[in-house]
C-alpha cells in the first residue's frame, strides 16, 4: 500500500474505504460480511475509513467492527456532520455526539461539512457559531482534523476553500468529471494551499465500469494494458501528485484485492501520452450520446444572469449518457441548491455566452432545451422545496 501525507505529516493510504455501499441482508447491513472486508482492507493497509450521519447503518457497523477486532486506534474515521439539519447551535452537538456514540469512540480523526453546494450553506454554518465549536472540539481532542465534501461549481469551491483554515477537503473526481464540479481547477486550488484532497465518485458510483458503452470497452480490450475499466479510472487519479486519498465503495473480499492491487502499484506520473489518448478515446466514445457539446472550459462565463451554462449542459448530456433521473437529479443538486439562482430559464439572450464559445455552441436555443428537459413540472416543484428547506432565513439558523 502506498500513502500519501496529509496537512500534519501524518500517513494516509491513498485508497480509502468509502463505507456508504456495504452489502444489505434485508433491511440492515450484514455485519459479518462487511467485517470480512474490512478487515481485508486493514491487513493490506487501508487505514482511511469514509462514513456519514445519513448512510443507513454505516456508521453503526463500522463503529462495531472496529470495536470488535480492536483496531480503532489504528485507523482513522472519516465521517460528516448533516449541515442540511442543523438549525440552531445545539444541533451540533446533538448530531456529533449521537456520531460519536454510533462508532463508539470519544473522537473522530476526519470531521467533514457534508454535501456543501454553496458558500451560502456555509455562512449558514457560521451563523451558528460553527468555527467557534470547531475550535472547542480540537481543543479537547473530540476532532482532529476539520474539512468539508462538496457538490457544486468550482467557483463557489474556491470560494469555501479560502473562507477558513481547513485541513482537508473531499471533492467528486474522475476522468470523466475533470471539469465539471469542483473538478481540477477545484484539485489545484486545493493542493496549492497545501490541503489533502479526499477523492469520492472515481467511478462516478460504479458507472464508469458498469454503463461503459461497448466502444469503451473495446477501447479499453484493445490496450496493451491490460488494466481493467476500474484500473484505469483509479491509476488516472494516483497520477495525479494533488490526490491525497481515493474513496472507494467496496462490498467484496475480491474488489478490495483488485483496489489494493492498483493502489500498490499506481505511481504518480506514471501515465503515458499514449494512455492520456486512450482515455480521450474513452471519453469520445461515452460523449457520443451527448446532447450538446460542451467541453466544460467555462470561457462562456461568467453569465451576467448567473446562469450556470457549463453546469446546465453537464447535466443535460448526463440524461443521455446515464439517464433521464441522473441528470435531474445531478441539476437539482449542483445548479438548483445554489443559494443564488442558476437556472437556465434566467437567460435574457444577450449572446455574450456565444461570443466566446470555442465550441460555437448556440448557447441561448440549447439553454431553453436543456431547461425543458431537466425541470419537468414535478421536478421544479421538487427543486422549490429543496430550496426553502436548505436556504431558511438566518433568524431561524440562529435559533432566535
Amino acid at each position: 500500500m502506498q500513502y500519501r501525507k496529509d496537512r500534519y505529516g501524518n500517513e494516509l493510504s491513498v485508497l480509502g474505504y468509502g463505507c456508504m455501499r456495504f452489502t444489505k441482508r434485508g433491511k440492515n447491513i450484514d455485519i459479518d460480511k462487511a467485517e470480512k472486508e474490512i478487515m481485508e482492507a486493514y491487513a493490506s493497509g487501508v487505514n482511511y475509513y469514509d462514513t456519514a450521519y445519513i448512510y443507513p447503518g454505516s456508521e453503526a457497523a463500522l463503529g462495531e467492527i472496529l470495536e470488535r477486532n480492536n483496531i480503532r486506534g489504528k485507523v482513522n474515521i472519516a465521517t460528516k456532520l448533516p449541515q442540511y439539519l442543523i438549525r440552531n447551535a445545539k444541533g451540533l452537538d446533538k448530531y456529533f455526539d449521537e456520531e460519536l456514540s454510533r462508532l463508539r469512540t470519544d473522537y473522530v480523526d476526519y470531521y467533514l461539512m457534508h454535501h456543501l453546494t454553496d458558500v451560502e450553506m456555509w455562512e449558514k454554518l457560521k451563523n451558528v457559531e460553527i468555527q467557534e465549536w470547531i475550535t472547542a472540539k480540537k481543543k479537547a481532542g473530540q476532532i482532529r482534523n476539520i474539512g468539508f465534501s462538496y457538490h457544486g461549481n468550482s467557483d463557489n469551491f474556491i470560494k469555501i476553500l479560502n473562507d477558513y483554515d481547513w485541513d482537508f477537503c473531499q471533492i467528486q473526481y474522475n476522468y470523466f468529471d475533470e471539469v465539471t464540479q469542483a473538478g481540477v481547477e477545484g484539485l489545484k486550488a486545493a493542493a496549492k494551499k497545501g490541503i489533502p484532497v479526499i477523492i469520492m465518485e472515481p467511478l462516478r458510483g460504479g458507472k464508469l465500469v458498469n454503463m461503459l458503452p461497448e466502444k469503451a470497452k473495446k477501447i479499453f480490450s484493445n490496450s496493451d494494458r491490460g488494466w481493467t475499466s476500474a484500473q484505469w479510472a483509479f491509476r488516472w487519479l494516483y497520477d495525479q501528485p494533488e490526490v491525497t486519498v481515493v474513496l472507494s465503495g467496496m462490498n467484496s473480499v475480491d474488489m478490495v484485492k483488485e483496489n489494493v492491487k492498483t493502489a500498490d502499484e499506481a505511481r504518480p506520473g506514471s501515465f503515458t501520452e499514449e494512455d492520456f489518448a486512450t482515455l480521450e478515446e474513452v471519453k469520445k466514445a461515452i460523449r457520443e450520446k451527448e446532447k450538446v457539446g460542451c467541453t466544460g472550459c467555462r470561457y462562456c462565463m461568467p453569465c451576467p444572469k448567473g446562469v450556470d451554462i457549463p453546469g446546465t449542459f453537464a447535466c443535460w448530456n448526463t440524461m443521455y449518457i446515464e439517464g433521464k433521473s441522473e441528470g435531474r437529479f445531478q441539476y437539482a443538486q449542483t445548479v438548483g441548491l445554489t443559494k443564488e439562482p442558476a437556472f437556465a430559464s434566467q437567460c435574457i439572450e444577450c449572446g455574450k455566452c456565444e461570443q466566446h464559445c470555442p465550441q460555437s455552441i448556440p448557447i441561448r436555443q440549447k439553454l431553453k432545451e436543456a431547461d425543458r428537459e431537466l425541470r419537468p413540472i414535478h421536478f421544479k416543484a421538487g427543486i422549490n422545496v429543496a430550496r426553502r428547506f436548505m436556504f431558511r432565513k438566518k433568524k431561524k439558523a440562529k435559533g432566535e
